[in-house]
C-alpha cells in the first residue's frame, strides 16, 4: 500500500510555509497531484517541578481567535537539534532554563498533509533566570499541578495539538523513576 513519489514543485514557498504539488502514484497505479503543506519541526519543552506541576502559558492564539494554555515551544531553526530548540523556546518563553531534557515523544499532528513533527521534551530540574524576553508569546506563565490537566483539556483551556500530545506524554510518563 505504498505510494510513489514521481516529482515534486513548489506552489508557494515563505520561511514559514512551502505549499508543494506532488506527482503521486497511489497503490492500485493511479497517478495524480497531490499537495503537501511542509512546515518546520516543532519543539516544544514541558518542565515539571518537584510539586509534579508543568509550566504552561496563557496566551491567544489570532489564527483560531481562541484563548488556551500551552507548553512552550517554537520552531526549530536551520541546523539545530530539537532539544536545543526545546530548550531555546522554554528559556525565551518563560525565563527558566531547562537543566537537563529528555526526550518523551515525537508526533506528526497531520501526516496525510504535512511533514512537520513535533518534539516533546521534559525537563525536571529547569531554573528561573530571569523575566522571558519573547514578550508576545503569552500573557501569564502558571504552574499548574497534573493531575488538573485532563479537566483542563475536558473544559476546552488546552486545545494546541502540540500541547495536547506534550501533557499527555507528561500524564503517561508518570511512572516510577520517572518523576511521579
Amino acid at each position: 500500500m505504498r505510494w510513489t513519489v514521481h516529482g515534486e514543485r513548489a506552489l508557494y514557498e515563505t520561511p514559514w510555509v512551502r505549499l508543494r504539488a506532488l506527482d503521486v502514484e497511489q497503490p492500485d497505479g493511479t497517478r495524480c497531484e497531490y499537495h503537501v503543506v511542509r512546515l518546520r519541526d516543532v519543539a516544544v519543552a514541558a518542565a515539571v517541578d518537584r510539586e509534579q506541576r508543568v509550566l504552561m502559558m496563557w496566551r491567544h492564539r489570532f489564527v483560531t481567535d481562541t484563548w488556551a494554555w500551552e507548553l512552550p515551544m517554537g520552531l526549530v531553526e536551520d541546523g539545530e537539534e530539537p532539544a536545543a530548540a526545546a530548550g531555546r523556546e522554554l528559556e525565551e518563553e518563560t525565563g527558566w532554563r531547562p537543566g537537563s531534557l529528555r526526550p518523551l515523544m515525537c508526533a506528526q499532528p497531520a501526516a496525510g498533509v504535512t511533514d512537520s513533527r513535533h518534539f516533546v521534551f521534559r525537563t525536571d530540574d529547569a531554573t528561573r533566570v530571569g523575566e522571558p524576553t519573547e514578550r508576545n508569546e503569552s500573557d501569564r506563565l502558571e504552574w499548574i499541578p497534573l493531575p488538573e490537566v485532563r479537566a483542563m483539556i475536558e473544559r476546552g483551556e488546552i486545545v494546541s495539538s502540540a500541547t495536547l500530545v506534550g501533557v499527555m506524554a507528561l500524564l503517561l510518563d508518570l511512572g516510577p523513576g520517572r518523576g511521579g
